[in-house]
């Protein structure tokens, strides 16, 4: 079977499988229950100063939704731990005696000033904990303390609160960073220059979840009046692995080890997040919504898909999927794709038909004959958007077929050359011929 312990920074967990600093981690029972299921490790709920923070008593959380009560995103606002310092750090030491073997990483957030960081260090230091995770993301609460977020926004906030933690503490550093900002690559870049050993993303996307129509109010809400709160879960899966991606393939953080957050629910998931560079996964809203016994699923799944392609070690896949993203002037534009439809699968509801017709290309045609539906492409319609892919419920009912170089592109009767043209090269692309024109 393939080996899927892991050695983040050099430290050893026996899978990648982490669960990120959240309520999960907020006291001893949680954690040994997490590690009773076989999670490979932990980010310990955010420690802050004493006195320690004040969460609001009532609700917390709100859910989005699909048809079929699936929870595809969370909102929270909850602040960080809102238990003594000193009964976090007690528990964090028994914790990390019993499961030696287990990763126990400490999340931290304390005022920008150098004297706090250097008063927390060595008590989080004394725990035996594994590392540390500066938490420059939470967008609710503590961002309106100067915390959280607000330093997660400011690059030289980052470097400097980084340097403090390399300076004063021998312990690994993961910069955890936030999504609610326009370039992710400059916070990232900041925490290598402060010397963070990696980084840690997505934190929470700044988001309000809905207004109740009877009431008039937003919800969640606390004797009437609500706050803005951080969104996680399956919906955010996409912005996180694009910000993922862009760090790592950034020639100036490239090689920064990165811990992958956003959405993870399966183990397939955990493998694209591999894939595009990180070395373990956190995971969040999926232990929320179905406990801590996934992580099972999560480790046979990992392994199976390991063994059916060969990889011995999670190193063996891990970054392969980067060079496959590019900037968009990068992409061939002599390539092209056609629609294609199984007739033998299909079952004439039609839903291609209608949204190619109504939003798209009007390619795809609609007959009947004998009471029986047929949908086709019409090729010389077809630009290969991938729409009726996306939207058919049969899965590989619709697929795509790449026109092979000598075939006749029966939209622009053009003959597929095989050669490689960018934006800039492209002959036809009116774009290029105005930024020619002007030089």
């Amino acid at each position: 079977m393939a080996d899927i312990s892991s050695r983040f920074l050099g430290i050893s967990s026996p899978n990648p499988f982490w669960l990120a600093s959240a309520p999960p981690t907020d006291k001893e029972i949680n954690v040994t229950r997490a590690f009773e299921a076989g999670w490979g490790g932990v980010v310990w709920k955010t420690l802050g100063e004493d006195p320690h923070v004040v969460n609001v008593n009532g609700p917390r959380y709100s859910t989005l939704m699909a048809q079929d009560r699936r929870v595809m995103g969370l909102n929270n606002i909850e602040l960080i731990t809102d238990r003594p310092l000193r009964t976090n750090l007690e528990e964090m030491t028994r914790v990390k005696k019993a499961w030696p073997d287990r990763a126990l990483i400490a999340s931290l957030m304390v005022p920008c000033v150098e004297e706090s960081w250097k008063r927390i260090l060595p008590m989080v230091e004394d725990t035996g904990a594994d590392g540390l995770e500066l938490n420059f993301g939470c967008p609710h609460g503590m961002s309106e303390r100067g915390m959280g977020a607000a330093v997660g926004q400011v690059p030289e906030y980052i470097q400097m609160v980084t340097q403090w933690c390399k300076q004063y503490s021998r312990l690994p550093v993961i910069v955890k960073l936030t999504p609610n900002i326009t370039d992710v690559r400059f916070p990232a870049r900041a925490a290598k220059a402060g010397g963070a050993d990696a980084v840690s993303l997505i934190n929470t996307i700044n988001s309000l979840m809905g207004v109740n129509l009877d009431t008039l109010v937003m919800h969640p809400s606390t004797d009437g009046q609500g706050s803005h709160g951080g969104y996680c879960g399956p919906a955010v899966k996409p912005i996180a692995q694009n910000m993922v991606a862009e760090i790592a393939r950034d020639p100036q953080t490239a090689g920064l080890p990165i811990s992958g957050i956003g959405g993870i629910t399966t183990w397939k998931d955990a493998a694209e997040y591999i894939a595009l560079g990180c070395g373990n996964v956190q995971v969040c809203t999926a232990a929320m919504v179905y406990g801590f016994r996934i992580v099972q699923d999560m480790c046979d799944g990992l392994s199976n898909y390991m063994d059916a392609h060969g990889f011995a070690r999670i190193e063996d896949f891990q970054g392969r999927a980067v060079p496959t993203v590019r900037d968009w002037k990068d992409l061939n534009l002599n390539h092209i794709d056609k629609a294609v439809i199984n007739q033998d699968s299909c079952i004439q509801c039609g839903r291609c038909h209608v949204a190619c017709e109504d939003t798209s290309h009007q390619a795809i045609t609609f007959s009947k004959e004998g009471g029986v539906r047929r949908f086709e492409v019409d090729d010389t319609e077809c630009v290969g958007c991938n729409l009726c892919v996306s939207i058919c419920p049969v899965p590989e009912c619709i697929t795509m077929r790449s026109l092979q170089p000598g075939e006749v592109d029966p939209r622009t009767g053009q003959t597929v050359t095989g050669e490689y043209a960018n934006w800039t090269t492209h002959p036809n692309n009116p774009m290029r011929q105005a930024v020619t024109a002007q030089g």
